[in-house]
């Protein structure tokens, strides 16, 4: 269990080694656990890793309604404001990528590079906002188990589900263990999120793109087209993974991110502008 904050909701959170700061955004319907292979590896690496539970996921504090994907983003910050990080490389996984696209939006002077995992920048279409809000509707009258068990050889590839037990487990868990209020309120503000493709062009820190080959939710189609319009991005593909790679393939994935990671340039940080005050 990591330490808590609180501010008007209470915040669960790993907050793991030493070094400059990574953040990482968990998805849709999980919870930081799911950064488990990496807070251990990267915290052993020279790297402070911080990952938090979303309000309404883990520990996080639920509640019901509607969760923009700004609500999330400013949880983030606050949660920035409280550790004293005033720069970070911030990452997120499917949701969590969106989240990260959102923080940017908001905040872009606290982000020194960005980690955009199995996710895509477009809005939904009408069809998909509709679809989400019919989800949120359905978990919150049958509970999170038919859910959970229906999408899981898509979170996971079929072939690590009987390969990698233990993972398909956890995975399974964290569905499963999540309130329903909690993911039914995150998918109706997702339906209403913006559309980040314009904005890609203008994100202009080093950014690392991650997709497994076998993700049919954000396939490696999705990858390339944020890849190709952000000005300093590089493609990692995992092979034989689905819409998890970094619980799938964790060598893979480690291996991708602390090579990006020990990339960035050290000037970074410290040629950056001050960050301008946020207000109370």
């Amino acid at each position: 269990m990591g330490p808590f904050f609180r501010t008007e909701i209470t915040v669960g959170y790993e907050d793991e080694g030493s070094g400059e700061p990574l953040v990482l955004v968990h998805g849709h319907p999980f919870n930081r656990s799911m950064w488990r292979p990496q807070i251990a590896h990267l915290s052993r690496a020279g790297w402070r890793v911080i990952a938090p539970d979303l309000r309404g996921y883990g520990e996080s504090s639920v509640v019901p309604g509607t969760t923009p994907l700004e609500t999330f983003a400013r949880d983030l910050l606050a949660l920035l404001d409280h550790l004293g990080i005033e720069r970070c490389v911030l990452g997120g996984l499917s949701m969590g990528g969106q989240i990260v696209m959102e923080c940017w939006r908001l905040f872009p002077e606290r982000i020194r590079a960005v980690v955009l995992a199995d996710t895509f920048a477009a809005a939904d279409t009408a069809a998909g906002r509709a679809a989400r809000h019919d989800m949120a509707e359905r978990l919150l009258r049958e509970g999170m188990a038919g859910y959970a068990h229906e999408v899981l050889d898509k979170m996971v590839a079929p072939h690590h589900l009987d390969a990698r037990p233990d993972v398909a487990a956890h995975v399974l868990q964290m569905m499963t263990s999540t309130a329903p209020e909690g993911a039914a309120a995150a998918l109706r503000g997702r339906a209403e999120r913006p559309d980040y493709t314009a904005q890609l062009s203008r994100m202009a820190v080093p950014a690392l793109v991650v997709v497994g080959t076998e993700d049919t939710y954000t396939p490696v189609s999705d990858a390339r087209a944020i890849q190709a319009r952000m000005p300093d991005a590089r493609l990692v593909l995992v092979e034989r993974a689905a819409h998890l790679p970094n619980l799938e393939r964790p060598d893979e994935f480690n291996a991708a991110l602390e090579k990006f990671l020990r990339s960035l340039p050290s000037d970074v940080a410290a040629a950056a502008p001050e960050p301008p005050g946020v207000p109370a």
